[in-house]
């Protein structure tokens, strides 16, 4: 008996066919290799798009460079005086990939059962979206909040459930939108083959067919060393070596890296579901500012992101809503001591410090499957043993830090995101527990209320002397100078191997997640060579 191929094997077999079928046509197919398959398909109800763009569907507005709304399905918007009614004009020529028109109803209803869902995109601030007539439609809002627009620009419009072709279940594995390409074929941890959408009210994309190739780290850089992918993401640790026949990209990013800190004592309180909350360790101050005086961040950029990045010392570093002066210079071991010893933390000849014989030791997880968060996770273990803290690395899968650990040990997250929305998120009490949002219990009713007056404050700008309040009011806040719940510690930039006949064009700012991101400029995109 013949025995299976090994997967690399199979791997390279589906590549060489992919090149031999299409290098005669090279200006007409792209084979990217970006990582992000969607575990709930490419359903926007559900959250799909809500890093990045959606793809396979339109949006009611769009982001310039400059993360300023930009015309996409909707022509016109306005928000009424008193904060609570959009209302906008949508272009009479988008169709969906089956050629029907997309229209008020289907904007309506996208919006309404989206706010029914529970999926990521958060519309809990919408009361009702109603069609005007088959080009207008107005969103009404419960209260005010300034953050809303962000739901405009992220959330994909599918066709209305009561239409042919209509949105159901399956959706998700079956997308149909009105973007610029259209689903082929999606082979689940595979690889996923999307066309041109042929009913496009928009430029048409210079290449006919995208292969999305889903593989891991290692699969993916053997193929760019072999010159069978167009595109490839890097991680800092391999972006060094630049295949022959490609060049490196750089797209900046507000994705950054940080430890989340548990910050309520461990008093024996379960969530719903079971899973312990609090640790008396990182719920005493002293201990998580120690840790943030003694983590270099400089260092940490260099070491875990091999240069490929920069400091962070918040949630949205760089952006309107974040204090530019939330900044600590560091290491600063002897003040870090200074402050363990005023708190009653006490060195034993163990190396390891005590408080009323608790020991100043807890398990930092990070998902097993991402080297640049491992790294992360020990390199800052180093950092901060020397103080007689000891953060133990632990590697695990998703699905098991949510079970098990997710409110009770420190986590080595990522975020960022092109909306302040998210730091309302991370910070506000009313999250505390939602999902891996403020899974560490964070309350301050002096933040609270700093969020909920960004909220409903009447302009962008007003809003972000609210946002940074948030982080530090002169008195009180959720960052460095406050109550310093989390240790941010990185900032990353998104590398990429791209193929040297390939024109990217001008790259905006990515969000959270490697990716799809860098697909938001598709239709920029250019074949240069012949």
């Amino acid at each position: 008996m013949m025995a299976k191929p090994s997967q690399p094997i199979l791997l390279g077999l589906a590549l060489s066919c992919l090149v031999a079928t299409n290098t005669a046509q090279a200006k007409e197919q792209l084979v990217l290799a970006i990582g992000g398959e969607p575990e709930q398909g490419f359903d926007p109800l559900l959250g799909w798009g809500q890093y990045g763009t959606p793809l396979f569907q339109s949006t009611l507005l769009s982001r310039g460079n400059d993360l300023s709304p930009q015309p996409e399905l909707a022509t016109e918007w306005s928000l009424s005086e008193d904060r609570l009614t959009w209302t906008l004009t949508l272009r009479d020529d988008a169709r969906f990939a089956d050629g029907t028109p997309l229209t008020a109803n289907d904007v309506a209803y996208t919006f309404n059962t989206a706010a029914k869902a529970g999926g990521r995109a958060d519309l809990s601030a919408l009361k009702e979206a109603s069609a005007v007539g088959d080009h207008s439609v107005t969103l009404q809002l419960r209260a005010p909040r300034i953050t809303f627009i962000n739901q405009l620009v992220t959330l994909g419009i599918v066709p209305h459930a009561g239409r042919e072709n209509g949105y159901s279940d399956a959706y998700g594995r079956q997308p149909m939108g009105s973007g610029p390409y259209q689903l082929v074929e999606w082979q689940e941890g595979e690889q996923l083959i999307v066309e041109r959408n042929p009913y496009f009210y928009g430029p048409t994309p210079d290449f006919e067919r995208l292969v999305f190739l889903f593989t891991g780290e290692d699969a993916t850089l053997s193929a760019a060393h072999a010159g069978q992918v167009d595109l490839a993401y890097a991680p800092p640790a391999l972006a060094t070596n630049v295949p022959a026949t490609m060049q490196r990209v750089i797209m900046q990013s507000v994705d950054n890296r940080g430890i989340l800190f548990p910050m309520q004592p461990a008093n024996g309180e379960q969530t719903d579901s079971g899973a312990p909350i609090g640790n008396d360790v990182t719920a005493d101050l002293a201990i998580r500012q120690a840790i943030n005086l003694a983590v270099d961040r400089e260092t940490l950029a260099e070491v875990a992101l091999h240069g490929f990045g920069r400091p962070a010392y918040g949630p949205a570093d760089g952006l309107p809503w974040s204090d530019d002066e939330e900044h600590i210079e560091a290491p600063q071991l002897a003040q870090a001591e200074e402050v363990l010893d005023a708190a009653g933390w006490e060195l034993h000849d163990d190396g390891l410090r005590y408080k009323d014989g608790l020991p100043a030791r807890f398990h930092l997880n990070y998902p097993s499957s991402d080297t640049t968060r491992q790294l992360l996770a020990e390199v800052s273990a180093e950092m901060v043993r020397p103080l007689g803290i000891e953060m133990q690395p632990t590697g695990r899968h998703w699905d098991e830090i949510q079970r098990e650990a997710l409110h009770q040990d420190a986590i080595l997250f990522g975020f960022g995101s092109h909306s302040p929305q998210e730091v309302y998120y991370l910070f506000h009490s009313q999250h505390a527990g939602n999902g891996y949002y403020n899974s560490g219990f964070y309350a301050n009713p002096a933040v609270d209320g700093n969020l909920d007056a960004a909220q409903t404050a009447e302009s962008i700008e007003q809003a972000n002397q609210y946002w940074r309040a948030a982080q530090w009011d002169g008195t009180s806040g959720y960052g460095l100078r406050g109550d310093s719940s989390w240790a941010w510690l990185v900032n990353l930039e998104h590398v990429y191997f791209a193929n040297t006949c390939l024109d990217v064009g001008e790259l905006g700012v990515a969000p959270h997640g490697h990716g799809w991101p860098i697909t938001t400029n598709l239709l920029d995109w250019r074949w240069t060579c012949d």
